[in-house]
């Protein structure tokens, strides 16, 4: 029996569509498994959905939906893009499912029975958008703090809950963080944790009674089980935990090997779940990875910021496995990372067409020109053959070293590193030149590609899985996963024969005019501002292409504090992603007459910044003869982020 891996996701919370952010986090499981599965284990990959809490019952309420139907309506958009992604998971688990419950109120009532969770009142504040209690204490109602991972506003509570007594677990969580210093990646996150704890800790409410879309309280079903507490149960619930017949996969599978995790979630992944896994007596996991944010323009990508990347856009315009590898290969796990289309196109062009493809394209076209694509293995091998070779065992073995530590985008970077190795080998070289002066050498030197591309395509199988095998075909070769290992396969041992065949290529540069074309048009795209105190001169046509109007959907509308007038709008243009828009309407219009319904925006007007947040862009309203504004709509529904002609 293979031994087993088992890795997971952060569960993501189904108020709107998977973004960017999100699938960095699932890319990563991915990539971690089929690596454990090249490695020879059995892995096993979860990911899911966190479906309950009162920003879904809030969420689900706009929508004229009950709870239930609003988030069985959110997941196919997770797996749509998820497959779209080549991502393969073995469980999907939500946590509306039978058995999660199940298994989160047995956790609970364990945790009962041993004492570890007592009945008290819970006075402070709190964030919906997280579903986080930010502060617990006599901090005055008036004086709201924001929250400190979304800088959102807290709504004060007060109302009795069952409370976890995390504060007995601080001296053996400092004991665990000693006892295994490789618990957390990177290390900074892991210091970062160690002083919360070092800094004392306060016991946890894990209820509440004004939620009443949740898991039911064991024994009391006027409270509700707060949702961090049970969605943390997944883990455990999704490998068998509190079902009789599942003990032995329960057994088999848990402790986690890996939980992946962004670093706003950290404390409830090495605080609170090691504490109440204490509690219960359970095995606590093996691992932490906690990699940064995808940023743009340095600001953290959400749905609340109206920044937010459409991955599914993407992937239809410039191929899933090639934002599969820049993510990984551009996204450093230890640090937050700036994504831009720009870098995205720069290394598609540069280092997956130019240095890659092109690198089996020439040696192919080559062989098949003259007749050579059956490759030998030489008799011996050249000096410069054996460095080659060296110094593809040198990237083996660092790119192994890396991966273990999961620091992809570092693994990457040695295959790029030696790949231009093979580049410079392959130009010196000449073998365009030696086909008709010295054949035994040309047939050399296709091999040491052939060889280096073959180790390179068999450790970037994780990374761009159908690519790579398109490229192993192309060498003469075959891949079989759950069979195929990296012993198997030896992949160093220069001892193959290729049959060397010419297929599509498997990255194309992105058309540089195409690119140029495309960034003149974006400049001619600023708006248009012309004041003037009389009747408006004529303008002509190109004036008119300045202004981008497009249709966008109202997904959420927010009161702006201290403002008797502006609204904040969350708009969803479909292919172009939500942006946050403020709107001069809240004397004329309610949030239940704007959500789940089209308007039409000025969508390329400057960013501007009122009351302390920023506007992308512009409602269209006109104003009858009473001067009360009216929204411009589509007469008829159209594609969100269809431009005006």
């Amino acid at each position: 029996m293979k031994k087993k891996f088992y890795v997971t996701t952060p569960i993501y919370y189904v108020t709107a569509k998977p973004h960017l952010g999100s699938l960095y986090s699932t890319l990563i499981a991915d990539v971690v498994a089929r690596w454990n599965q090249l490695l020879g284990y059995g892995s096993y990959f979860v990911t899911g959905t966190d479906e309950h809490g009162q920003k879904v019952a809030q969420a689900a309420a706009q929508a004229g939906l009950g709870p239930q139907e609003f988030v069985d309506s959110l997941i196919p958009a997770y797996q749509k893009v998820w497959n779209f992604y080549h991502i393969e998971y073995d469980q999907f688990m939500r946590t509306s499912s039978a058995k999660h419950k199940i298994g989160a109120q047995t956790l609970v009532s364990t945790l009962l029975e041993s004492g570890d969770i007592y009945v008290d009142v819970y006075e402070g504040w709190y964030c919906t958008s997280c579903e986080t209690f930010v502060t617990r204490g006599d901090t005055p109602a008036n004086n709201a703090p924001s929250c400190p991972s979304c800088n959102g506003t807290t709504t004060f509570l007060k109302e009795q809950t069952y409370f976890f007594k995390l504060s007995a677990y601080q001296q053996k969580l400092l004991a665990f963080y000693a006892k295994n210093p490789d618990f957390i990646t990177p290390k900074e996150r892991f210091n970062e944790v160690i002083r919360f704890v070092e800094d004392g800790l306060k016991d946890l409410s894990i209820s509440r009674t004004t939620v009443p879309w949740g898991v039911p309280f064991p024994g009391d079903e006027k409270h509700t089980i707060y949702v961090w507490v049970e969605a943390l149960c997944n883990y455990i619930t999704a490998v068998g935990y509190g079902d009789p017949k599942a003990k032995n996969c329960f057994a088999d599978m848990w402790p986690a090997d890996l939980h992946i995790i962004g670093k706003d979630i950290i404390r409830f992944h090495a605080v609170y779940w090691p504490a109440l896994l204490m509690a219960a007596e359970l095995a606590l996991p093996k691992r932490l990875l906690v990699h940064g944010w995808i940023t743009v323009d340095q600001k953290k990508m959400s749905k609340s910021a109206g920044n937010a990347i459409d991955p599914y856009y993407l992937a239809t315009k410039y191929g899933a496995e090639e934002v599969r590898y820049y993510l990984l290969r551009h996204m450093p796990i230890t640090q937050d990372g700036d994504f831009s289309t720009t870098n995205l196109e720069q290394s598609i062009t540069s280092e997956l067409a130019n240095t890659l493809s092109n690198l089996f394209n020439r040696m192919t076209v080559l062989a098949n020109t003259h007749n050579l694509t059956t490759i030998q293995i030489p008799t011996a091998w050249s000096v410069p053959a054996k460095e080659v070779h060296a110094a593809c065992d040198t990237m083996i073995s660092s790119y192994n070293e890396h991966m273990k530590n999961y620091y992809i985008h570092l693994a990457l970077g040695t295959v790029w590193d030696f790949l231009h190795i093979v580049n410079a080998y392959f130009h010196a070289q000449e073998p365009w030149k030696l086909i008709k002066s010295d054949q035994t050498l040309c047939m050399e030197v296709l091999s040491v590609v052939s060889h280096s591309l073959y180790a390179v395509a068999t450790l970037l199988l994780p990374i761009m899985p159908y690519k790579m095998m398109e490229l192993i075909q192309g060498l003469g070769h075959t891949y079989t996963y759950g069979i195929d290992t990296l012993e198997i396969m030896q992949i160093n041992r220069w001892h193959k024969t290729f049959s060397l065949t010419l297929i599509k290529p498997l990255f194309v540069k992105i058309d540089q005019e195409r690119q140029m074309v495309a960034e003149s048009e974006s400049k001619q795209e600023k708006p248009l501002i012309h004041q003037t105190n009389s009747i408006e001169s004529d303008i002509d046509i190109e004036d008119i292409k300045k202004i981008a109007l497009h249709v966008g959907y109202i997904q959420d509308v927010q009161p702006i504090a201290k403002s008797d007038k502006l609204l904040q709008l969350l708009v969803d243009f479909g292919p172009l992603g939500t942006r946050t828009i403020l709107a001069g309407i809240k004397q004329f219009y309610t949030s239940e007459q704007l959500i789940n319904t089209q308007a039409i925006f000025v969508y390329n007007l400057k960013p501007r910044t009122m009351m302390g947040i920023q506007s992308h862009g512009m409602m269209l309203m006109a104003k009858d003869e009473h001067n009360v504004p009216h929204i411009v709509r589509p007469i008829h529904k159209v594609p969100n982020g269809t431009r005006l002609a």
